[in-house]
């Protein structure tokens, strides 16, 4: 069980990345109530919490060999019926995200060719084509997924430190601090939760990792907690950049517009004088939801194939093609401003299968197995905070569908 750097870097890289996507760009819209300084507090909580809850995993791991699913561990430890319940919850996840995806991505081409030609191009073209070349690389094979994914993710990384690293030059302390305003209400954090856990969601990478690297929990423990401070990293400089570009006001005028990325980007145009740094920021949001898209799509599409026990032929794949994108894609088109929205939702089921679930499993296994090889820190508290915090996100979320909460508009 020694602590091994190479796998620690690419247990890191795979942390990172399975976290860090184009969920991101919804955290700015959803925290313009609340504004920077409560952003940083809530992004900071959220970070803990869903670090415990994948640390949790690893301890439950620890009971089970290398190669057992998450699936795998719910059944045995929770039952069919949970079982069932939290397969409901990962495909709920999926389904909702790739339609997300679609929303944002053609939001964002639509912006992009409007603020170049002055014309603007129909938004279901644009989110037609994207989703339908990107779901021929699903179609085809995973290894195409893979080989075109490295090339999206390097434009991607180089994107987004121009990008940033441009904002953060042309950044305002007032605009950053809204010294002008109220400087930002706690009101308005109750709404951003679900959105904010989102971002933390990978935890069904933590069994991938155990098939990986065999029981050698320092090491993934290691990885686990250097992938979450990456991403907590990207987010802060995002948040940081946007709120120091993009007045408090003029997040209103993106929420009202339908809170997509091309009214993100939109806002962002109006307050950057670089060409450069515009295309740059526009070209990273594009790849960030390509990259996701063709990650969520993957894991979405296997789900999928065997859950409707479909072959791997070609006839076999276009039937899950079907079943897996023509729901998402349907609704991109009849819904096409749902990035923001649908990013909630997706927090409010990601705090029960990788926040409520963890902790029930955790519970069950130290009940069933006693001691583990790895404890996960803050001993007997960890359930009952767990729990805790996975309900108060799923009351939150279910206040603001209900227009109990309010969101900055």
């Amino acid at each position: 069980m020694d602590f091994r750097f190479s796998p620690v870097l690419g247990g890191t890289t795979l942390v990172a990345g399975t976290a860090i996507g184009a969920g991101m760009l919804a955290l700015p819209m959803a925290s313009a109530g609340m504004w920077f300084s409560w952003s940083i507090g809530l992004m900071l909580i959220s970070w803990i919490v869903m670090l415990r809850s994948s640390q949790a995993l690893l301890e439950v791991s620890m009971h089970f060999e290398p190669g057992h699913s998450f699936h795998t561990m719910v059944r045995e430890l929770l039952g069919p019926k949970w079982s069932l319940v939290n397969g409901f919850a990962v495909a709920f996840v999926l389904y909702t995200l790739v339609y997300a995806y679609v929303s944002g991505g053609g939001s964002i081409i639509e912006q992009s060719i409007t603020s170049i030609t002055g014309t603007a191009p129909p938004r279901l073209l644009n989110s037609l084509v994207l989703a339908l070349l990107l779901t021929v690389f699903i179609w085809w094979s995973s290894e195409a997924v893979d080989k075109f994914s490295i090339l999206l993710v390097g434009g991607m990384v180089i994107s987004y430190f121009i990008s940033i690293s441009g904002m953060i030059t042309h950044l305002r302390v007032d605009t950053l601090l809204d010294l002008n305003g109220s400087g930002g209400e706690m009101i308005f954090l109750w709404g951003a939760v679900s959105t904010y856990l989102t971002s933390f969601c990978f935890h069904a990478s933590v069994p991938s990792l155990v098939k990986y690297m065999g029981k050698e929990p320092r090491t993934i423990d290691a990885s686990l907690r250097y992938g979450t401070i990456v991403a907590l990293v990207c987010y802060i400089s995002w948040l940081t950049a946007a709120d120091g570009n993009i007045s408090r006001a003029d997040f209103k005028g993106v929420i009202e517009a339908g809170g997509n990325v091309g009214d993100l980007m939109a806002a962002a145009g109006n307050n950057l004088s670089s060409f450069l740094i515009l295309r740059m920021l526009e070209g990273f949001s594009l790849l960030a939801v390509s990259t996701s898209f063709l990650g969520a799509g993957l894991g979405l599409f296997d789900y999928m194939a065997d859950l409707c026990n479909f072959d791997n032929s070609r006839i076999g794949r276009t039937k899950t093609l079907l079943v897996t994108f023509v729901p998402p894609i349907l609704g991109g088109l009849i819904w096409p401003d749902g990035f923001l929205s649908a990013i909630g939702w997706a927090g409010l089921a990601s705090a029960f299968w990788a926040v409520i679930i963890p902790a029930l499993l955790l519970s069950n296994s130290r009940k069933r197995y006693g001691k583990a090889v790895y404890t996960t820190p803050g001993g007997r508290l960890t359930v009952p905070l767990l729990l805790a915090y996975g309900c108060f996100v799923a009351v939150c979320h279910t206040l603001f569908v209900f227009n109990l909460l309010p969101m900055y508009r």
